[in-house]
């Protein structure tokens, strides 16, 4: 008989926490978060890195000479850029904030739960660190317009619409074809929507202009690959459990939906005339990472014939080891909890 998709109750006293039968979703499970027997141990690992990466975006400090290089180290096309990836980002990470917990419900793993919940609190991090970021380097009378932009631009507001639209779509009719979409959803949104904005942060910081930007924004970036591997092994443990809610067939529709949306974006938001962006970068750069997001799936390339990062100075800028970069992670703040739940640090 097929198991019906349905939501956790905070207490279940009829439910069984048996690691031995426990499944990623639709299991009778007590509420209970049983952490002293875990099933999945992609899930304890990366608990363990989510809270080492633990910051906050007062530690980030320098961001007022970033406040005077706005306006006196960048061209009007690039303030324009900064202002309206913003705009993007802060949409990303807001609707992520709220809506993590809508899918946290049909979760039945409790270890799985826990690190959701610490990506809903990534989310609102994030969410601050704009805040920090607007507050600090852009005019007060245009932080307004930054968060709305998307009630002036055509663009933005199809792009917010969409995403929206998938997950209100599951919150309306939560079944076992919108979990699926929506799960694929969170992968998308976190392993491609985000990184042509980041890519023009790390373009200008690779030129000592907005470092201290660039720098909350790798600490972001850090956050979301953890949210990118979380969705992946979720998605994973689908087709292992519930092969029959499975569908490659969609995750390759959906992805090329999102790629085509970032590109189109990217090229409106991004003009000819900054450099590194340019828009057969921006097209071959994003479908590069939508191959590489696949791979992660065990899923062949979508774009066969693009096979290389067109921006190499991404791969200097990302390397931790390379000198120049040290400088800037010298103040990182890292948080060890105590492990009362006996879930080892050495990862």
């Amino acid at each position: 008989m097929k198991k019906e998709l349905t939501a956790n109750l905070i207490f279940n006293p009829k439910g069984q926490d048996d690691v031995a039968h426990r499944t990623i979703i639709k299991w009778n499970t007590t509420g209970l978060f049983q952490l002293n027997a875990v099933k999945y141990n992609w899930a304890k690992s990366l608990y363990q890195v989510m809270v080492w990466n633990f910051w906050i975006p007062e530690k980030v400090s320098w961001l007022w000479e970033d406040a005077v290089q706005f306006k006196n180290g960048l061209s009007e096309d690039e303030r324009t850029a900064y202002k309206w990836i913003l705009s993007f980002l802060i949409f990303l990470d807001s609707i992520q904030t709220v809506n993590l917990p809508n899918f946290n419900d049909y979760i039945t793993a409790p270890e799985v739960n826990l690190i959701l919940s610490i990506q809903a609190y990534q989310e609102a991090i994030h969410s601050q660190s704009y805040a920090t970021i607007l507050e600090t380097v852009v005019d007060s009378n245009e932080r307004d317009e930054i968060y709305y932009y998307w009630r002036t631009d055509k663009h933005l507001l199809e792009r917010n619409e969409y995403i929206w639209g998938i997950y209100q779509e599951f919150i309306d009719n939560p079944n076992d074809d919108n979990f699926f979409k929506g799960i694929i959803w969170n992968f998308l949104l976190e392993s491609i929507y985000f990184y042509n904005g980041f890519a023009f942060f790390d373009t200008l910081a690779d030129q000592w202009r907005m470092v201290a930007t660039d720098r909350m924004i790798n600490y972001i970036r850090r956050d979301e690959l953890t949210h990118v591997t979380i969705f992946a092994n979720i998605i994973k443990e689908i087709k292992k459990e519930f092969p029959e809610m499975y569908n490659e067939k969609i995750i390759n529709s959906m992805m090329d939906i999102a790629v085509n949306q970032e590109i189109k974006w990217s090229k409106h938001i991004l003009w000819k005339n900054i450099i590194w962006m340019w828009h057969e970068n921006i097209e071959n750069y994003t479908k590069w990472l939508a191959n590489e997001r696949l791979n992660m799936l065990w899923i062949k390339p979508l774009y066969q014939n693009v096979v290389k990062n067109p921006y190499k100075h991404l791969d200097r800028l990302q390397d931790n080891n390379w000198d120049r970069w040290n400088f800037f992670e010298s103040t990182v703040t890292n948080y060890a909890q105590s492990s009362a739940m006996n879930w080892s640090w050495d990862f």
